[in-house]
């Protein structure tokens, strides 16, 4: 089975912005084709003129390093009309056709009221795919293989079958981690600041990049969801916010509450970490989080951006292009991601250093 398209997962309400993208990034790799993308459907697909050319980009493309695709999957044509008494059969023969042996096996939904009832319905079906994938020769966690199989359903008997680099794709089925509210934190914010550190960081890197003992600026605090994760690593936190924090989070010793406006704050000593989800324009944001990395005041940054309700994949670009202004060139590192548990906003990490590019 060729599989040379783009299957891009979003938020329900961004095709759109997943479909710009995905044209962007095949338009920059030489590669023509067109993207389908049927609003609040969740879901985007790219389609190559050239299935060679599609195949390529699949193989070099960096899903973590677009914003608004929560997933990217390399895939061949739609399977439909699946014969309800024997659904696995057809998909185990296009599984072993993209490849023989896989790290694991995710069987995936649109993020959609609709793909959630869908769920119910084909999560029984798991245990008869497995028992099919191997007895069609197809080996399922194995630690040594380098790709993810997708089962994508859209329908009842209808998916896409496809596959996903380990190295450069979201570990999580759909893309969507799980996370829960975590007890004694203020504010349901906190989970946004949890999924971008699970997302930018990593596990295993954060125990590093967040000691305790390690200082850190919230900027835009009140009442005190993000900060409440930097005390949780051990962090000593200050606070900026004229509105009030949480009365647990000051009496934990860890946390200094400054009444001062976000973008008048200087810190009297550069800090390991600048966190802020302030109420403002992007590009206000982003030339005051630049600032920051630029005269030394943090080492890394994560910040929210509000985006407009038009022209939101625009936004997105200009937001860029002011943190490349503000740098002047030098060297630094900027992810942007359209996380679960953003709304109308991205997640961005800024740090100094050598810069790394996308697809």
């Amino acid at each position: 089975m060729s599989a040379s398209d783009l299957l891009a997962y979003c938020r329900a309400g961004f095709e759109k912005e997943c479909a710009q993208e995905l044209t962007a990034l095949a338009a920059r790799s030489g590669v023509e084709g067109y993207v389908k993308a049927r609003p609040d459907s969740a879901f985007a697909l790219f389609h190559p003129h050239d299935a060679a050319a599609g195949q390529d980009l699949a193989r070099r493309l960096d899903a973590g390093a677009l914003v608004f695709p929560r997933q990217v999957v390399r895939c061949g044509p739609m399977l439909a009309d699946l014969p309800v008494g024997d659904r696995v059969a057809p998909i185990a023969a296009a599984a072993a056709a993209l490849g023989r042996s896989w790290r694991e096996l995710f069987l995936e939904t649109p993020d959609t009221n609709d793909g959630k009832a869908l769920a119910s319905l084909i999560r029984p079906l798991e245990t008869h795919l497995h028992r099919a994938l191997a007895k069609a020769g197809v080996a399922i966690d194995d630690p040594a293989a380098a790709e993810r199989l997708h089962v994508f359903f859209v329908g009842g008997t209808a998916c896409h079958v496809g596959a996903s680099r380990v190295a450069v794709s979201s570990p999580w089925p759909m893309g969507i981690p799980r996370l829960r509210m975590p007890r004694g934190a203020p504010s349901r914010s906190t989970l946004k600041l949890a999924e971008a550190l699970a997302f930018f960081v990593g596990e295993e890197a954060l125990a590093k990049r967040m000691r305790p003992g390690m200082t850190a600026v919230d900027l835009g605090a009140s009442p005190g969801g993000w900060t409440w994760q930097l005390v949780r690593h051990g962090l000593m936190v200050t606070a900026v916010d004229n509105g009030p924090m949480d009365a647990a989070l000051l009496e934990s010793g860890q946390v200094r509450h400054r009444r001062e406006d976000a973008f008048r704050f200087r810190p009297p000593d550069p800090v390991d970490w600048m966190v802020c989800d302030v109420v403002e324009s992007p590009s206000r944001v982003c030339a005051l989080v630049a600032r920051w990395v630029a005269e030394g005041w943090c080492r890394e940054a994560i910040f929210n951006l509000k985006l407009p309700m038009k022209k939101r994949w625009e936004e997105v670009q200009r937001a860029r292009a002011i943190v490349d202004e503000a740098l002047a060139g030098a060297p630094y590192r900027l992810r942007m991601k359209h996380l679960y548990h953003d709304r109308e906003e991205i997640t961005a990490w800024l740090a100094a250093g050598r810069r790394q590019g996308a697809c």
